[in-house]
Order: structure tokens, then C-alpha cells, then sequence
């Protein structure tokens, strides 16, 4: 814990580095405005949360062990970023002027940014090779936890905002019905290569 700064800056890099909840947060901004991406971001924060608890429990130890365990996870991970991809390939080329008059969903972008992070199995080995490096085994592990667990979802929902107001400068440049289709086939692309990069991961 006497290198909490470093935990910060390793959170932040691998909050900041582009995977599927960054691609959510850019597609979910640029779809449906800044208010209508609060859901997603607060989801995927969420995500991180149960993860970071399950990976503190024997379940985690369990998918770090066991191959079975791994291949499954792994394989829901890939199923729901497949799906993923294949919806936004199939979407109409969205519609910047009419993005205030859809409904928002916020229950329904929660929902996705929290199944985003809780099937991806590199979350858990994530905080499990992590958090044995900064937590003090001679301290309470509670306040600890918390604190390390807060602060990567709190760089969640920080960073994201920061993706998701970057997305909403763009959307000039992506106003016409061309570029809504290049962006909605760019992301489906994108979501199907990480569902495959997962199905093919190795422990």
C-alpha cells in the first residue's frame, strides 16, 4: 500500500487502453449523447466491482486453476462480444440529429457495460495478479480492498467520460449517413475481433 500511486498509474493504463468497454462507451456516446453512455460507463464500473470480489474469493482461484473453468468463461466472454458485433454490423447507420428524441435506456446500457466486464475472464486474473502486490498482508484487508477496487471503478467512470466527450467532439465529422455506417461496421468489426482474440486466449 506504500505504492498506491503506482496501482494508480498501472489502474489508469489499463483502463485507458482500448478494449471492449472503451469501444462500448465510444459507440454508446456517439449513438445516443453523453447522458444516454452514463449507464454503460456506470455498468462496466459496476462490472469491475463483482469481479474484483470474485477474483478475491476461491471462485477466482478456481478460474486461475482450473482449465475448464477458464475455457468456459472464455467462451461466453467471446459468445457475448460475437453478439455484440453482429448487432452493430446489422444496425442502420444511426442518425446524429435525431440522437436527443431516442430513448436513453439506462437500465438497458447498465446492463451491457456490467455484461462486458463480468465475461471477461482477464478481468479476474487481472486483480488477482494485481492486488497481492500492493494489498499489506499485515493490515485489514477490507479497507484495503475497497480502496483499490473504488479507485479502479472510479478511473472507470473518469476515463470513460473523458471517451465518451472525445466521441461526442466527433461527431461532426460523422454526421453524414456514410460515416454512420463506417462507424457502426468499424465497431462490429472491432467487437469480433476481440470476441475472437478471446476465444483464442491461453491462461
Amino acid at each position: 500500500m506504500q505504492h498506491y500511486p503506482l496501482y494508480l498509474l498501472m489502474a489508469a493504463a489499463t483502463v485507458l487502453s482500448p478494449g471492449p468497454g472503451v469501444l462500448m462507451t465510444l459507440t454508446n456516446s456517439l449513438r445516443f449523447g453523453l447522458r444516454g453512455t452514463l449507464g454503460g460507463i456506470l455498468g462496466t464500473a459496476c462490472g469491475s466491482f463483482i469481479v474484483a470480489g470474485v477474483s478475491a474469493t476461491s471462485l477466482g482461484l478456481l478460474l486461475a486453476a482450473s482449465a475448464l473453468a477458464f475455457t468456459v468463461m472464455k467462451w461466453i466472454g467471446a459468445a457475448y462480444l460475437f453478439y455484440l458485433g453482429i448487432k452493430l454490423l446489422r444496425a442502420p447507420a444511426f442518425r446524429f440529429d435525431e440522437i436527443q428524441t431516442q430513448p436513453r435506456g439506462f437500465a438497458r446500457r447498465f446492463g451491457e457495460g456490467m455484461a462486458v466486464q463480468l465475461t471477461n475472464p482477464k478481468s479476474i486474473f487481472f486483480f488477482l495478479s494485481i492486488f497481492p502486490q500492493f494489498i499489506d498482508t499485515q493490515g485489514a484487508y477490507a479497507p484495503q480492498f475497497l480502496l483499490l477496487v473504488g479507485s479502479f471503478s472510479a478511473l472507470i467512470i473518469l476515463i470513460h467520460t473523458v471517451y465518451a466527450l472525445t466521441a461526442q467532439r466527433a461527431r461532426r465529422w460523422l454526421a453524414s449517413e456514410r460515416g454512420g455506417k463506417l462507424l457502426n461496421k468499424a465497431g462490429g468489426m472491432t467487437f469480433l475481433l476481440f470476441g475472437a482474440l478471446l476465444a483464442n486466449s491461453n491462461k
